[in-house]
């Protein structure tokens, strides 16, 4: 049987108990015999972290000690997997240089209210494969990423009134990445459970949580 760690908390506002909650049951019936931790120190114990297979993480806006960054960063590039959604991945551990390398991407901004958005897919994978582009109705990540990430899907920032920038802005979506043997899968859709739960969103984030795992 695969193991996954689950590791959640931070700030409540994107519910990290009960996003993570629903793709529990979708991880058991692929396989995964899971471990919660509502606490980051667990990322300090090397010889724990090494017998996961995938680290799920949902946590916002955290800060993580030296001794915990180097122990994740570490695990996944020894071949444990890392996966998550949001500003669970994307909004937290600013701090940490080594972890925003490894997820390849960083939040920066989003307009103050939802919008109507495009996701569109743009690449051949099995983390994609079936599904057509489809809207979404909530923030839009504005983020700073870079090429060594394999995007899967894109959307169109429109400028807002007012805003410095008056061109349309390709930003990725959903991507994975590899830090050294470790597979990571990164999605900026998820500030809420609604999200979430939209079937393409659900079947896509499910389908990064489990291609991540150690081969």
């Amino acid at each position: 049987m695969s193991s996954a760690l689950v590791v959640r908390g931070g700030w409540e506002g994107h519910r990290p108990v009960e996003t993570t909650e629903l793709f529990l049951p979708g991880l058991r019936a692929a396989g995964f015999d899971l471990t919660i931790s509502d606490d980051l120190a667990i990322y300090e114990d090397a010889a724990k972290l090494n017998d996961f297979d995938v680290i799920v993480q949902c946590w916002s806006i955290g800060e993580l000690t030296e001794g915990q960054c180097a122990g994740l960063v570490n695990a996944v590039r020894s071949g444990v997997g890392f996966a998550g959604w949001h500003g669970g991945v994307l909004g937290t551990f600013v701090t940490s240089r080594d972890y925003l390398r490894m997820i390849g991407g960083q939040f920066l901004y989003h307009q103050p209210d939802f919008v109507d958005y495009e996701v569109n897919i743009r690449a051949d994978h099995p983390i994609v494969a079936g599904i057509d582009d489809f809207a979404v109705h909530t923030e839009q990540y504005w983020l700073i990423t870079d090429t060594h990430n394999d995007v899967l899907a894109t959307t169109v920032v429109h400028p807002a009134p007012g805003e410095e920038f008056t061109e349309d802005v390709v930003m990725p979506v959903v991507w994975t990445r590899q830090w050294g043997a470790g597979r990571v899968f990164v999605s900026a859709i998820g500030h809420r459970p609604l999200d979430l739960r939209q079937p393409e969103v659900a079947s896509l984030t499910l389908r990064g949580l489990t291609w991540a795992a150690r081969r």
